[in-house]
């Protein structure tokens, strides 16, 4: 578990920005799967992060003895570029799983204390063969082991987030078919994952869409105060959430309050995280000079980094244009022979660029730094940040002799 340095007891400011870093970091802290102290800080600074979290973002806190919750509402709920991963493999979350999440969840709210993997994965099965569930076309069984691998994926994020605690057993074996696992249920980790603007049971719009949309659109009130308050929330939101903020993401209201409210506006984000702006024509990035507060990091170690930040270089010098996915994966290829010496074998077997390529255009994604036109050869674009990636040929300046200034003879 990565332990964090807490700040002296005579640095209050260094207190509340340790723990409000934290907090960004891990919305859900639980006592005993947290650092304790971590957890102890952020529970000390409780009330003083609430205060901020509500004025600036419209973001609860809300903390006991047993855990601390932000509930963050999401700046875009469209936003599919951080999805939620087995904490194991690392592997996204397909659609199934997420499905698998919210009826495990269900189901974990009508059982007892304890629970057995075997045991929910029935409750599971039941609930996917209720009609209006089967009517979209979902359907989940344990007949294979992919089916089960999905289940146990879940369960892995569920023991991450500290719903579940393991008393007995191993997934593994689950997966074998040769033996069943034990966990102990934590209703108050479960109650406090929901974050939403409004409780699902009073949503009754009909399609997916719409219901998004309920559950996380904030009531408005027809008044300046109310307005600007909205506004200053969604903009908070997006500069401590996303990894760029472009101008020309943005409404005209919201340009308009950005314009004139960013100096304040990035000076209490700075004042309380240690977040750094770099403003640009283009946008803005908060870039944090220690370096912890994102989950995608560019570049970092290991090959599958090495190989998206020169893709990253490649996509940046075709210019607005753009460059096609085969393109890329022509370009992979060549780099795969090229790096043979210290890149993974596999990189040089055939057809191995497809998944090297999707896991790069992934990352870049995430960070904002391209788009993705689909189509039979989708078209890659970079968006303006991946401009700090481009490599321009070096210049080389002569340097100007030093002019030795004449010496002129001094009457005494």
């Amino acid at each position: 578990m990565r332990r964090t340095r807490i700040p002296a007891a005579d640095e209050p400011a260094a207190r509340l920005r340790q723990a409000a870093r934290i907090l960004l970091a891990r919305p859900l802290l639980v006592a005993g799967l947290t650092d304790d102290g971590e957890f102890r800080l952020v529970r000390a600074c409780a009330a003083e992060l609430r205060e901020w979290f509500e004025r600036e973002t419209g973001w609860r806190l809300v903390a006991d003895a047993q855990t601390i919750r932000l509930l963050k509402l999401t700046a875009d709920p469209y936003d599919g570029t951080h999805p939620a991963r087995d904490p194991r493999a690392k592997t996204p979350f397909s659609r199934q799983r997420y499905v698998l999440t919210c009826l495990a969840l269900t189901a974990l709210e009508r059982t007892d204390g304890q629970v057995t993997l075997g045991r929910l994965a029935e409750e599971i099965v039941l609930a996917a063969a209720e009609p209006a569930l089967a009517d979209t076309g979902f359907a989940f069984t344990l007949d294979r082991r992919e089916r089960r691998a999905d289940m146990v994926a879940v369960v892995r994020l569920l023991l991450h987030w500290g719903a579940l605690r393991r008393v007995a057993g191993d997934e593994e074996a689950y997966l074998g078919t040769g033996g069943d696992v034990l966990y102990d249920v934590d209703r108050r980790v479960i109650a406090g994952l929901l974050a939403a603007a409004r409780g699902p049971s009073m949503i009754s719009e009909a399609t997916p869409e719409a219901r998004l949309d309920a559950l996380t659109s904030e009531v408005l009130l027809d008044l300046d105060d109310s307005r600007n308050r909205a506004l200053r929330h969604r903009l908070t939101r997006l500069l401590l959430e996303q990894p760029v903020l472009y101008y020309d993401d943005l409404s005209e209201p919201e340009r308009a309050y950005l314009t004139s409210q960013r100096f304040a506006l990035l000076n209490r984000i700075t004042q309380l995280t240690g977040l750094v702006a770099e403003v640009r024509g283009e946008g803005i990035a908060m870039v944090d000079p220690a370096d912890e507060l994102t989950d995608v990091r560019m570049p970092a170690e290991g090959m599958q980094s090495h190989l998206t930040l020169l893709l990253a270089e490649r996509i940046a010098a075709a210019g607005p244009d753009g460059v096609r996915v085969g393109e890329l994966h022509r370009h992979t290829r060549t780099l795969a022979r090229e790096h043979r010496s210290y890149w993974r074998k596999h990189a040089t077997d055939p057809g191995a660029e497809v998944d090297l390529v999707a896991t790069a255009l992934e990352a870049l994604r995430a960070l904002k730094l391209v788009t993705v036109e689909p189509g039979t050869d989708p078209l890659v674009c970079g968006r303006p940040a991946i401009a700090r990636y481009a490599l321009a040929e070096p210049t080389i300046r002569e340097r100007a002799q030093p002019t030795i200034p004449e010496q002129k003879e001094t009457l005494r």
